[in-house]
């Protein structure tokens, strides 16, 4: 189904193909902001379900296999704030039906607009150097001229002079060493390479001019393509390491996407050149600075989204789009936090934080219902029939998966040391299994929070201003959209409502076998400290309009990549065979795009409803 395939092509340079080997993909692991938690649509992945395993499943349709998926509703996502009759509509039908443009961290829409390379400024010492000069000097360090040296007369014979010189010449050209020579009453400067033969394996990684910032930053459009996978494209092409780059958030897979990109002492050059070779990919507004980007320093994204084949009317329409402008959508996390297979993330993070390892192992290895890829089943059911880590592992073409790093771990250290094994798995892989269990937790006290006392600050609730329980007095100088609800750890504090409501985070956390006032671990890594979050989130930059269109197939939004190739702008008819819904809005980090549009249509935004519906519209 379209809602869920997508295909992402990149060609191979002609001039690079010596270079450009293809090499492992490697994950690049960060320490994630804002509480420790991921940033939005981070989760994906974490069942197996890496790009390029070559097999495509045949039998069962995608829609029969998601028969076994998440909805909603189990995972705590049960209230709406507005009372509009709600409607149908099909969300990302088309990855260009959701456009995402990173707001960085001045509060500026990042977008894809200029291709050129930026102009650097030459410092006052170059200007002692003569453009012969500096071609010989440019040979000499690239070694076309191997152990040579270059000689330049200094005419104007003075220390000032020379100065200049030994400085133009050790800023222009690094690897360079310079010493003043005197020949037939005559005074040189003479260049010579101070790595000599050794630097001969790789002389152009010596070129970095000392007045250009070490990080080129970028901004990197992309189509229907993670963050990181886009990241381990460019990183073999240009044949450097992934942690080389870094980023403010990682954003949406099946979208179009406009962010921020920084890499360490590549060039613009270089990067640019990236643009003959790769397709759905695109990089663009260079510049050079001394600093790295990092995770949680963005301001948010704004979002361009199309719901297809709509079947609300204007006035319906009017009314939900403008209560999402002035009410705003619960905050829940959204269904990417929590897979998409029978097991769902959560449930192994709960046996995470019980230190129950055998159930970690059990649930992430154990034959499974749902959508999964067929050398995934076999692994499965080797692992089933003979508990052997060797054996299950050899039914796996990737090992990079979850299931083959937990594999490789017990193959190495055996399965009376799972900790250890676990660890294998990278950081961020492990911590999302906890956080999902966070998540459904919040999730779920949001909703009987919202149930027991509607849309107003009571006693008892909490907010972010010293993080305290208001009073009755206080509530009343309080709305909803002040008001937060804490992830459960050892570091926050809990509503204190009174009564026959009062909102028990203790016997939630009880049933699940966890005790609320024990919430370290004796792994430290799987210690969760907890976060606050707020309950309502009211959008900014609202926009919306009612579209009509006769071709299904046609792109709804101009993007950025369009608009640089001079392509003409979608044009839309009067009348069409077809109604969409385009919304623009903007939301601070770590917020679900899918809830707000949920609070829009009242529909449920899970995989296996959207394929349902899908599969209908198709049908």
């Amino acid at each position: 189904l379209n809602v869920l395939k997508g295909s992402w092509m990149h060609l191979r340079c002609p001039e690079d193909e010596e270079q450009n080997t293809p090499s492992k993909k490697t994950k690049v692991e960060e320490d994630h902001k804002n509480g420790g938690h991921p940033t939005r649509d981070e989760e994906e992945g974490l069942g197996g379900e890496e790009e390029g395993d070559g097999e495509e499943e045949e039998g069962e349709t995608f829609a029969d296999m998601m028969k076994h998926g998440l909805t909603e509703l189990d995972v705590g996502i049960l209230k709406y704030v507005s009372d509009h009759e709600g409607f149908s509509g099909i969300l990302k039908e088309r990855y260009s039906d959701f456009v995402v443009h990173e707001i960085n961290k001045q509060g500026k829409v990042v977008h894809l607009d200029d291709l050129s390379i930026p102009a650097e400024a030459e410092p006052k010492e170059c200007d002692v150097l003569t453009d012969e000069q500096k071609k010989q000097l440019t040979e000499l360090q690239l070694f076309t001229n191997k152990e040579d040296n270059v000689s330049i007369e200094v005419m104007d014979d003075t220390k000032e002079k020379r100065t200049l010189v030994h400085k133009a010449i050790k800023s222009q050209f690094p690897g360079l060493e310079t010493k003043t020579e005197e020949k037939e009453g005559r005074k040189y400067i003479v260049a010579y390479h101070a790595a000599g033969k050794k630097a001969l394996a790789a002389p152009r990684k010596h070129f970095w001019p000392k007045n250009r910032g070490s990080y080129c930053h970028f901004v990197l459009y992309k189509e229907n393509k993670d963050t990181m996978d886009a990241i381990n494209v460019l990183s073999k092409f240009l044949r450097t390491r992934p942690n080389m780059f870094s980023y403010m958030g990682t954003k949406d897979k099946r979208a179009i996407t406009v962010q921020e990109i920084a890499v360490l002492k590549i060039t613009a050059e270089r990067l640019a050149h990236l643009n003959k070779c790769l397709m759905n990919l695109k990089l663009g507004n260079f510049s050079y600075k001394n600093h790295p980007l990092k995770l949680g320093e963005l301001q948010g994204n704004h979002f361009t989204v199309v719901i297809r084949n709509i079947s609300g009317s204007d006035e319906q329409v009017h009314q939900s789009m403008t209560s999402l402008k002035q009410t705003g959508f619960i905050n829940y996390f959204g269904m990417q936090r929590f897979g998409t297979t029978a097991v769902p993330t959560q449930q192994v993070g709960r046996a995470i934080l019980k230190n129950d390892w055998n159930q970690v192992v059990d649930l992430i290895l154990k034959p499974r219902p749902g959508a999964e890829k067929g050398f995934l089943v076999r692994c499965r059911e080797e692992w089933a029939k003979t508990q052997d880590p060797e054996a299950a592992l050899k039914k796996l073409p990737n090992k990079r998966c979850v299931e083959g790093q937990l594999l490789r771990g017990l193959s190495m250290y055996g399965k009376k040391n799972i900790i250890t094994a676990f660890g294998l798995i990278p950081r961020n892989n492990r911590l999302m299994y906890i956080h999902s269990y966070q998540s459904v937790v919040w999730n779920t006290m949001v909703s009987r929070r919202i149930e027991a006392f509607g849309l107003k600050a009571v006693e008892g609730d909490l907010v972010l201003e010293g993080t305290r329980a208001l009073s009755a007095e206080e509530a009343e100088k309080h709305s909803i959209h002040d008001i937060v609800m804490p992830l459960p750890g050892f570091d926050v504090i809990y509503p204190s409502h009174h009564g026959e409501k009062t909102l028990c985070y203790r016997e939630l956390l009880a049933a699940d076998g966890l005790d609320i006032d024990n919430m370290r671990h004796k792994v430290k890594d799987y210690s969760l400290a907890g976060a606050y979050r707020r309950v309502l989130i009211r959008p900014t930059d609202v926009s919306w309009k009612v579209i009509q269109y006769d071709d299904p197939k046609i792109s709804l939004v101009h993007s950025d990549f369009e608009i640089l190739e001079n392509k003409p702008a979608p044009v839309f008819n009067s009348e069409g065979k077809y109604r969409a819904l385009r919304m623009e809005f903007s939301l601070p980090p770590s917020t679900y795009a899918t809830m707000a549009i949920r609070e829009v249509l009242k529909l449920d935004t899970s995989i296996k409803k959207q394929t349902q519906l899908n599969t209908t519209w198709f049908n």
